[in-house]
């Protein structure tokens, strides 16, 4: 079987990375980029840097990734979904939910697969996160808490520290709980002197009645990468920076004060930090994409997927202006 042939449009801080991964990927074949200001990092090797979208489809490409600034994903999106290119955009999906709502559409309705570049999920510690949960080792699970903080990104400019970071979170959270938003409310700063918000502190409610709570900034000189889920028999606790999961047992003991007997509370257990295989996350991310164009599964984080991220990231930021708890719930 022929290689799928793939089209990069974005060549700067994420596209570059894209294109070395290309080019490594078992079953595909990097021919054709394409950067408005050309190639800052120098990573297009032999190939000619195009302008325009078209320039991608000139070279017959089956699948495009797109790292491009947010505010350009709709029209790039939606041109490739015309020409019935396979597309994974890198997060957040559009600009609001309505340029999301439409590039979902569009890929469904022409039949292709659509994918959002949220590389959280592929994290290694994320991953045996969620296996070990769907295993039943937290048992019932109470709360999922998300800390990413760290110093100001210089590749940022267009979105806030919601749509860029928190992103990531709400994502993964979904992911890990199986279940979406019910409601969000949320807090935000301006401390940098930027137009969007740096720094942010939400609480959701998923409707399967899992509470969440968000600690994000960009303007902590400490970088902090860590989900933490709390469930009936312990947490799990994962560093998405070093891709280390550790367990915190729930310890149990025998009460002979009888006052007190009547109180169910948890005391430390055993903890254990897990070993594990350490892949690159945007490898597995692309592999992903890769394999559901393929048809062999579905690994990958959909349109509808980052089109509901989206809506809660732009339901935090109304809750931050509004000083209100906002309602997720579909009718």
């Amino acid at each position: 079987m022929a290689d799928l042939r793939a089209g990069l449009i974005g060549l700067g801080s994420m596209g570059r990375h894209h294109a070395r991964l290309l080019r490594q990927l078992d079953g595909v074949q990097l021919v054709a980029v394409v950067d408005a200001v050309g190639d800052s990092f120098g990573v297009a090797g032999d190939l000619a840097v195009g302008r325009q979208v078209q320039h991608l489809l000139d070279a017959a490409i089956d699948m495009a990734v797109v790292a491009v600034p947010t505010a350009e994903h709709e029209r790039v999106g939606l041109e490739l979904a015309a020409a019935g290119v396979h597309t994974m955009i890198e997060k957040p999906i559009a600009e609001n939910g309505t340029a999301g709502l439409r590039l979902a559409e569009a890929f469904e309705a022409a039949g292709l697969v659509g994918a959002v570049g949220h590389i959280e999920r592929f994290n290694p510690a994320l991953q045996e996160m969620r296996k070990r949960i769907e295993d039943g080792q937290l048992g019932e699970i109470y709360q999922i808490a998300t800390q990413r903080q760290g110093p100001f990104p210089g590749r940022i400019a267009d979105v806030g520290v919601i749509k860029d970071l928190a992103s990531h979170d709400i994502d993964l959270t979904v992911w890990v709980a199986q279940s979406d938003y019910r409601s969000i409310s949320a807090r935000t700063a301006h401390r940098s002197g930027r137009q969007h918000e740096d720094m942010v502190a939400a609480t959701g409610v998923l409707t399967n009645g899992i509470i969440t709570n968000h600690l994000v900034n960009w303007l902590s000189p400490l970088k902090v990468r860590t989900t933490t889920v709390t469930g009936e028999k312990g947490a799990l606790v994962a560093d998405t920076a070093s891709a280390d999961l550790t367990f915190y047992a729930n310890g149990t003991f025998l009460t002979e004060w009888e006052s007190i007997t009547s109180f169910r509370g948890v005391t430390e257990g055993d903890s254990i930090r897990y070993a594990l295989a350490k892949r690159e996350p945007l490898l597995l991310e692309h592999e992903a994409f890769r394999d559901a164009i393929l048809g062999l599964d579905q690994r990958i984080v959909t349109m509808r997927e980052g089109l509901h991220t989206l809506q809660v990231a732009e339901a935090a930021l109304e809750s931050a202006r509004t000083g209100t708890t906002v309602d997720l719930r579909r009718d």
